[in-house]
C-alpha cells in the first residue's frame, strides 16, 4: 500500500508554460464554473492535494487557481474559476478544445503523512469549497488510512452550491460525515437544510481535540470566526491549517504580491499551519 504524500517537494514542476487543452468544462452559477485541463505531454499533472497552478492566457494575462481534483483521480485536473476579472473572463469565454499555458504545480501543502490515522476536520466556505475538494477526495480514495473524516460546507444561498452532484454523493457516503449549511434562502428557491452560517455547525461537533486535524479555506473573514469556535474544542492550533488563496502573481517568490511578513504565499504556503501565522495578522486580513 502507498504512504500518504508528503508536502509540495515534487520533482514534476514546470516553471515554463506547459500547452493544456480544456476538454470538460461545467457550470455552477452564473460566474463559477469547473475547467478540466488536459496537457500534452504527460497525462497528470502530478500535483498534491492544496497545490495551486499558473494559468496563462496568451494576450490577457495569467493568474493562479487551486486544483480541485485529487491525484488519485488521474487524466485531466481540474480548476474551479470564479469570473471575476479578465483572466477569468477569458477563461469563461475559451471552448473546448481551446489551449492554454500552465505553470506549476506550487506551492506547499499539508503535510499528510501527520494526518494518517488520526481524524480530519475540513472547514469551507463558498468558493472555499475549490481547494478543499482535492484533499476531500483525496482522504475518501484512501479511506483506511484515516480515522472519522468530517466535512463542513457553507455557502450564501443554495443557488451557489458548488460541485453539486459531489456534494449530494458526500451526504449519501457512509466514508464522511459530510454537514451543510446555507446562509439564508431567498424567495423562490428551496431548501430543506441547515440555514446559518458555517460557524453554526461547530458547535454541534463531536471533537477528540488532541486526535482531530483541521483544514480550513473560505473568505479571509471566516476565518476568525471560525477559530474562536475551534479553540471553543479546544483543537491544538498546531493541528489547524488554512488555506490562503489570495494576492499570488508570480508563482514562485520573486515579485513580492503574496508576501506576508517573511513568508511568500505561493513558496511557504498556500497552505499554513495556523501556529505559523496566527502572530501576523497581516495573514488573516
Amino acid at each position: 500500500m502507498p504512504e500518504p504524500l508528503g508536502t509540495g517537494d515534487v520533482e514534476s514542476v514546470h516553471y515554463q508554460p506547459e500547452p493544456a487543452t480544456l476538454v470538460r468544462r461545467e457550470a455552477f452559477t452564473e460566474v463559477d464554473s469547473v475547467f478540466a485541463f488536459e496537457l500534452e505531454e504527460r497525462a497528470e499533472l502530478g500535483h498534491l492535494p492544496g497545490q495551486f497552478v499558473q494559468l496563462f492566457i496568451p494576450g490577457v494575462g495569467e493568474a493562479p487557481f487551486s486544483v480541485s481534483s485529487s491525484p488519485t483521480s488521474g487524466g485531466p485536473f481540474e480548476l474551479c474559476i470564479r469570473e471575476v476579472g479578465a483572466v477569468t473572463r477569458a477563461i469563461h469565454d475559451l471552448e473546448i478544445g481551446d489551449q492554454v499555458g500552465i505553470r506549476g504545480p506550487f506551492g506547499e501543502v499539508c503535510d499528510i503523512p501527520t494526518f494518517r490515522d488520526h481524524d480530519l476536520l475540513f472547514v469551507a466556505g463558498g468558493i472555499g469549497l475549490a481547494p478543499l475538494r482535492s484533499m476531500i477526495n483525496y482522504s475518501i480514495a484512501n479511506r483506511d488510512w484515516f480515522d472519522d473524516v468530517t466535512v463542513l460546507y457553507g455557502c450564501k444561498e443554495p443557488a451557489e452550491v458548488l460541485f453539486p452532484d459531489e456534494v449530494a454523493r458526500w451526504s449519501d457516503s457512509t466514508a464522511v460525515d459530510f454537514r451543510m449549511t446555507v446562509d439564508e434562502v431567498p424567495e423562490g428557491q428551496e431548501w430543506d437544510g441547515h440555514v446559518g452560517v458555517i460557524t453554526t455547525l461547530i458547535p454541534g461537533l463531536d471533537v477528540d481535540p488532541e486526535n482531530t486535524y483541521t483544514i480550513v479555506c473560505g473568505p479571509p473573514v471566516m476565518f476568525q470566526f471560525v477559530q474562536e469556535e475551534l479553540d471553543e474544542k479546544e483543537i491544538p492550533h498546531d493541528h489547524i491549517y488554512l488555506s490562503l488563496e489570495r494576492r499570488m502573481h508570480c508563482g514562485v517568490g520573486l515579485c513580492g504580491h503574496c508576501q506576508i511578513n517573511d513568508l511568500y504565499v505561493c513558496q511557504d504556503g498556500p497552505v499554513f499551519n495556523y501556529e505559523v501565522i496566527k502572530e501576523r495578522p497581516e495573514a488573516l486580513a
